[in-house]
């Protein structure tokens, strides 16, 4: 996810302040890596698209580029919303309300936002969360 070697040189512990300033600019340089890798994959495929924009004489050939080519663009959907995610936690790094739980406002906690930088729920209301949606879903 990070690429960025400056991103490496420093890990956010649970000992010192939540989301003190190296804190949050460690945070702010992994969405950013984040976001520029998936850029730069994104632009790639288009490249790739375009070159592989030729006719393929032979029936099989042309299903198994048109079904590569389907999922492909489901992926570069996934990675457009994840865009916005990012984008909403770096919002939310400039605002002050980054690395707090959209539900209980506590901490959500070192560990899950560098596993997850766009965590907006604690592990507890995640879980809390999938709970729920499983008993609907099985209804």
């Amino acid at each position: 996810m990070a690429s960025s070697a400056e991103v490496l040189d420093y890990r956010p512990s649970e000992t010192e302040p939540f989301l003190n300033p190296r804190m949050r600019d460690y945070f702010r340089k992994k969405l950013d890596a984040w976001k520029n890798d998936i850029l730069r994959e994104s632009r790639e495929t288009l490249d790739n698209l375009q070159e592989e924009n030729q006719n393929h004489p032979d029936m099989a050939d042309r299903a198994s580029s048109e079904s590569d080519r389907a999922l492909e663009l489901r992926t570069r959907d996934r990675q457009r919303k994840l865009i916005s995610k990012i984008d909403a936690a770096i919002k939310r790094l400039e605002d002050g309300s980054y690395g707090y739980c959209e539900e209980t406002g506590d901490p959500i906690g070192v560990a899950r936002l560098d596993a997850r930088p766009i965590a907006t729920l604690s592990l507890e209301a995640q879980e809390m969360h999938e709970r729920r949606e499983k008993v609907y879903r099985d209804d």
